[in-house]
């Protein structure tokens, strides 16, 4: 089932709220997406953050805490704070980056799920003179037709609510983001989505960079039917789900 549902804003304090069954649920589900990530090669020390907002509310989400390696964290290290980044329940602190980037891409584009990391190709794509995959190469790559944003130009380390604004505004409609010399962001309406997505575009962003590194000639598909692809695979989604319920069962609960 879908995380997000559209429902009036809790009158319950944020302990209460923290402590709700679909609270509950939407913790155990960020924490199963960060230690696959940890579990997928996605992770880069303790860094990066993986956000939700809570079901009905633009204004408050939870988020990985400060300081532990994402193969750690349980449901119970989830933090809650508000887009101004305070924090509302949970036992851990908050890194300052988390607070800018998520709480503008929130805010300004309204996307439930918001997935920010280094992972190794996608990375590698943004120091590239192109800043990103091209969705017209492999099929993995072309279900992101038509959905990506390309922040092209590298403004330092995210520690002001203007940088996270900026890099929201890049992000202009799409659901798929190549921060030059950084990172990604993948988001989604679902934590489920989202993770499908974001670990196809690293296994997307792999094979372009190996049929690089062979030296020759790339061969893309028309745009047409990549965009016909793209359609095809959002238009069926019951595979991402599955994959998520796979991870479930395979990956231990932690905390």
């Amino acid at each position: 089932m879908p995380e997000q549902m559209t429902s009036p804003r809790s009158t319950a304090t944020p302990d209460a709220e923290y402590a709700s069954p679909r609270v509950r649920r939407l913790r155990e589900d960020l924490s199963l997406a960060l230690r696959a990530a940890a579990h997928h090669g996605l992770s880069e020390g303790v860094c990066n953050h993986f956000s939700v907002l809570l079901p009905g509310a633009q204004d408050r989400y939870l988020i990985n805490p400060r300081g532990l390696h994402w193969s750690e964290i349980g449901p119970n290290d989830i933090v809650l704070i508000d887009v101004h980044g305070n924090v509302l329940a949970g036992r851990h602190r908050v890194e300052p980056t988390a607070l800018f980037i998520h709480g503008a891409i929130h805010r300004i584009t309204g996307h439930a799920v918001v997935l920010h990391c280094h992972m190794p190709y996608a990375t590698a794509l943004t120091l590239t003179v192109d800043r990103a995959l091209d969705p017209t190469l492999s099929q993995n790559a072309m279900r992101y037709m038509n959905r990506i944003a390309i922040d092209a130009t590298y403004n330092g380390l995210a520690l002001d609510d203007a940088e996270g604004e900026r890099i929201a505004n890049a992000m202009a409609g799409k659901d798929i983001a190549f921060l030059a010399n950084h990172g990604v962001v993948v988001a989604g309406a679902t934590i489920a989505h989202a993770y499908d997505d974001l670990y196809y575009l690293e296994r997307a962003c792999l094979h372009q960079v190996i049929a690089q590194s062979t030296g020759r000639p790339l061969v893309p598909v028309d745009a047409a039917l990549a965009a016909r692809v793209a359609a095809q695979i959002q238009g069926e989604r019951e595979q991402s789900d599955l994959f998520f319920d796979a991870l479930r069962r395979l990956l231990p609960p932690a905390g």
